[in-house]
């Protein structure tokens, strides 16, 4: 009987073959287990107009889940605030959370097919990142997905993306995502 080929994601591919020797380098590691690798990646969309109309939440959640690959779930207030009308408990957002190969097809598809959709795009914030080297990235349109039909959203509609690395700082991080092929800003 035949070994069963198995597929690995180009970006992890090329994160083993090629960065983590990079990055020994640049950041001299004395061990492979210190390179910074991306540990999941969060992508949520707040749905504030769900309080009046709940046919936008669920198609909140049918889009992100096609954007995805992976189910989303729908997200709750954790406590009432009186000025937006929202109490405690109400179902306001969705998110999903990505880890092994879905998460590296996920980066590569947004960095090498949706950021270059952009409208206007100059490169992205290089300064997003929280200080633990995790990056927060705001977009502004579910549209620049493919996998968004533009005739079939009810609205319009802005995702984040969070990607939490375990660099132990912001510089490491940084250089992580650059080689992963994220188009900084200069």
């Amino acid at each position: 009987m035949g070994k069963k080929a198995s597929y690995i994601p180009r970006l992890k591919k090329l994160f083993r073959e090629r960065l983590v020797k990079e990055l020994m380098d640049e950041f001299s590691y004395k061990s492979v287990m210190q390179v910074p690798r991306v540990e999941k990646v969060i992508v949520s969309e707040g749905v504030g107009e769900a309080i009046q109309n709940k046919k936008l939440l669920d198609s909140a959640v049918k889009e992100l889940t096609a954007i995805t690959g992976r189910k989303a779930v729908k997200t709750r207030a954790r406590k009432s605030i009186a000025g937006f009308k929202v109490r405690e408990g109400m179902e306001i957002g969705t998110k999903v959370t990505l880890r092994g190969d879905y998460m590296y097809e996920f980066l590569d598809r947004l960095i090498n097919t949706a950021i270059p959709r952009i409208k206007d795009f100059r490169g992205i914030n290089p300064n997003a990142f929280d200080g633990h080297g995790n990056y927060s990235l705001g977009i502004t349109e579910q549209i620049i997905f493919p996998e968004i039909d533009y005739d079939r959203i009810e609205r319009i509609s802005g995702l984040n993306v969070t990607i939490v690395t375990s660099a132990p700082t912001d510089k490491e991080a940084k250089s992580l995502l650059k080689k992963l092929g994220m188009p900084f800003a200069k």
